[in-house]
């Protein structure tokens, strides 16, 4: 019961949209479809918004903001190639621009390209070593490097900066538990999910710490949040599946490593190497 999850790289998207809380106010179109952009994006209109960004560069050619704007907008859409072209172009423009070489870093990263993530992000912090999201970030490529210390350094660092960064918290508990400080991973993940209440994720690791500790009972009440918060979290199923397998509850861990599958087919996998029981499952 060791295993710990490790973050989905995808959520990538979800920090680089951090970029969008704040818009220039000025006076001409350009500028007015800028703003709109960023309003729609906050609202979740992404098609919205990336009209709106278009517009803006196709009024101001030079307009690097919009290009940051519109290649975030590509990223969570899933346009790999465009998000990267848009954050080309806004270095191209501003070879001095942070949040360009930060959300470059972040494609490259997704797309496994972990050496050019490296390079980005360290330009990002060099540029401007008050940002919290490139270490966030820079954390996350060590860690997929297995630099274990490194990426703990630079989590420290996110939350230095800015101390109410839940998933630099829950990221940073992961790292410890995996060295085996289970007390400090647990002090991370309480302060994530004091931060955010909604972070499934820290539920899921904080259970997975308690019963690595032996506190079945309390791993049992996080996995059961972690599942309330997120019902399609495959991982969470499969933890308390394995939880409730060693408190003898077999049927509720077929149940469990069941919907894990359902939700996860990659899962199936690894339940049938350790001997875990399951019924047939079909992909959600």
């Amino acid at each position: 019961m060791k295993r710990h999850i490790k973050p989905t790289k995808r959520i990538f998207w979800l920090v680089a949209i951090l970029f969008l809380v704040t818009a220039p106010v000025f006076g001409d179109e350009a500028d007015d479809y800028y703003n709109s952009g960023v309003a729609k994006a906050a609202k979740g209109d992404s098609n919205g918004a990336l009209v709106d960004f278009s517009k803006a560069i196709e009024l101001k050619l030079d307009y690097v903001e919009a290009y940051n704007k519109r290649g975030i907008v590509k990223q969570t859409k899933g346009d790999s190639d465009g998000a990267i072209s848009d954050f080309n172009k806004c270095i191209q423009l501003n070879p001095t621009f942070p949040k360009a070489y930060n959300n470059r870093g972040l494609m490259k990263e997704a797309n496994g390209d972990l050496d050019g993530a490296l390079v980005d992000l360290n330009k990002a912090i060099t540029l401007n070593p008050n940002l919290a999201q490139p270490f966030f970030n820079r954390g996350n490529v060590k860690r997929d490097k297995n630099d274990t210390n490194s990426a703990i350094a630079d989590y420290n660092k996110a939350i230095e900066l800015d101390t109410n960064f839940s998933q630099a918290y829950d990221n940073r508990g992961l790292l410890k538990a995996n060295k085996g400080d289970l007390d400090g991973a647990l002090a991370d993940y309480n302060k994530a999910i004091e931060l955010n209440p909604k972070h499934a994720a820290a539920f899921s690791n904080r259970g997975l710490a308690k019963a690595n500790k032996g506190d079945l009972d309390g791993a049992l009440a996080d996995y059961n949040k972690a599942i309330e918060l997120n019902p399609k979290f495959a991982e969470a199923y499969y933890n308390r599946g394995v939880l409730k397998r060693t408190k003898n509850d077999l049927d509720g861990s077929i149940a469990d490593f069941t919907t894990a599958c359902e939700l996860n087919a990659k899962l199936r996998e690894r339940i049938i190497a350790k001997g875990y029981l399951m019924r047939n499952a079909t992909p959600k």
